[in-house]
């Protein structure tokens, strides 16, 4: 069966704690959502705020392909006539072919927010959505607090669908908007609505029980072919139904048609694009399209993975445009380490002995607080150096640092390194703007004579974390750095209880691995360590 998606990211979205979007912001997550797919566009409410009325205004000049812009607001204020209500002249300036316009059907808020009476509170569906009717839009009626309503005053709750209906409603969207809903007790409504309504039936359910994407499902089960919610679930208090679940769960397991199976591809790549536009890390275990999605950490995991997919995973991860990933720590099993080396035909160059210390080795650091998840660059060196065990660039000898504070003067850190290569001692004195920025300078002036091309390696981020917490300041510390050459990035890590030396072990490791990468470029090695790009 076909059922039209609805999002509401621009809209509802955007109620969102720390969500923001600017009007540049939201054309380009429309144009992005049209090549998905979607149905229809909620752009904003233009009678509520100057930045929806210039959305719609430069909406105009989208080139949407597929999906229909639509324009959200209420029914009219009891005061005024519909013709003359700022907000429904609002919904008709934007210029859009489809409004949804939302109305009161829980006698508590007739009464208590719009202080009216029920039958004028009908007079308000009635009258705005036959007047949005004569001007030749697609009206959507959203009855808003439906299922409340419903369980308060059944009868008051289908009068305000039947007003909405018999002034020339296209369609009824019942609401859950305080998301309060359980999923058996909203089917039984929908399914007494759709017996009483030839209409087409729509939902629109938000998440404050953790329900949304369930209820959603539930009610096209029952007979609604039309499905609100946005990108990622984004949307005001606990959000809205997360059409990045709801769309594959109707595509892939209950045999609807929404954005079809090759749009479908492009599912994850605009959840990460949503997401970074909000300027907000998307959710590695959200269903589907999260990072950890289709990763695979305990042993037995990896090893059933390995021969059949369908053992640990639900869907094929390609079909959402998603990949699998397997995580290795201390719960790796051998099945893991084979898995990242036999990608790219690696596994058959390491013996089963060399195999099973490689293992060791990893169990070993994770024990000791290294985290490997987050550091494939420290894994890479581990893998390399297992290829080629007698390969050593250099040994360190010692380091010395030290860090002065002359009153008001900044302070002044002096690092000193000593290194053993095969071609002599070398030593490198610097002053830098901490002790890890004077370490960093006095290892390249130690190296570079013998690698030049070790300068273009660049350090990108730096993060610490306490390991316990409970130890005070004398905690244990894991130190993760990434890096760049300019082609790649990477991340290794180091741990200690002294943060120099943590952030020390992570950077030696840095170029380690780089010079193993300069002296052999083994290309199967790179692609079987790489973590996937989550750029957009």
């Amino acid at each position: 069966m076909r059922i039209y998606t609805f999002d509401t990211t621009l809209r509802d979205g955007t109620q969102g704690e720390a969500i923001s979007f600017t009007v540049d912001d939201k054309l380009v997550i429309a144009q992005k959502l049209d090549e998905l797919g979607i149905d229809y566009l909620e752009g904003g409410w233009p009678g509520s705020n100057r930045r929806d009325k210039e959305f719609f205004a430069r909406a105009r000049d989208l080139s949407l392909k597929h999906a229909r812009l639509t324009a959200f607001g209420s029914t009219r204020f009891a005061r005024n006539p519909v013709d003359r209500d700022p907000n429904v002249r609002a919904l008709v300036e934007a210029g859009t072919p489809v409004i949804a316009v939302f109305g009161k059907t829980w006698d508590l808020h007739t009464s208590r927010a719009l202080g009216i009476s029920e039958e004028e509170n009908l007079k308000l569906i009635s009258e705005t959505v036959r007047f949005l009717k004569d001007h030749g839009k697609e009206v959507i009626f959203d009855a808003e607090h439906f299922f409340d309503g419903y369980f308060s005053n059944q009868s008051f709750a289908l009068r305000a669908l039947e007003a909405a209906r018999d002034a020339g409603a296209d369609l009824l969207c019942l609401c859950d908007t305080n998301g309060g809903a359980l999923t058996s007790k909203l089917a039984e409504a929908v399914a007494e609505v759709r017996r009483r309504f030839d209409l087409p039936l729509g939902i629109h359910a938000h998440n404050d029980s953790d329900l949304a994407v369930a209820n959603t499902l539930a009610a096209v089960e029952q007979g609604v072919t039309h499905v609100q919610g946005t990108i990622n679930g984004y949307g005001e208090r606990c959000g809205n139904a997360n059409l990045c679940s709801i769309i594959p769960n109707l595509e892939l397991k209950m045999g609807h048609t929404t954005i079809g199976p090759e749009k479908l591809l492009g599912l994850a790549s605009v959840a990460r694009f949503v997401a970074e536009l909000a300027n907000l890390p998307l959710r590695s275990d959200q269903p589907y399209v999260g990072r950890s999605a289709f990763a695979h950490k305990g042993g037995v995991h990896v090893s059933a993975v390995l021969k059949e997919a369908a053992t640990y995973e639900h869907v094929p991860p390609a079909v959402v445009g998603n990949r699998q990933r397997v995580l290795l720590s201390d719960l790796s099993g051998r099945g893991n380490i084979l898995y990242k080396l036999k990608q790219h035909g690696i596994a058959d160059r390491l013996s089963e002995d060399a195999r099973r210390e490689l293992l060791e080795r990893i169990k070993h650091l994770e024990f000791s607080g290294y985290e490997l998840e987050a550091a494939e660059g420290t894994f890479e060196l581990l893998v390399r150096e297992a290829l080629r065990p007698g390969v050593h660039f250099f040994e360190v000898v010692g380091f010395e640092v030290s860090t002065k504070v002359d009153g008001n003067a900044p302070p002044r850190s002096v690092a000193s390194v000593t290194l053993e290569t095969p071609h002599g001692v070398h030593s490198a004195t610097a002053q830098g703007h901490g002790p890890v920025h004077a370490l960093d300078l006095c290892l390249r002036r130690c190296l570079s004579p013998l690698y030049p091309s070790i300068t273009e390696v660049r350090l990108t981020d730096y993060k610490v974390r306490v390991l316990d917490s409970k130890m005070g300041s004398a905690a244990k510390v894991r130190v993760l750095i990434e890096w760049s050459d300019h082609r790649k990035s990477w991340a290794t890590v180091g741990v200690s209880d002294n943060v120099v030396e943590a952030s020390w072990l992570a950077m030696v490791d840095a170029l380690r691995l780089e010079l193993m990468r300069l002296t052999e470029q083994d290309q199967s090695v790179e692609k079987a360590v790489e973590d996937y790009c989550w750029g957009v």
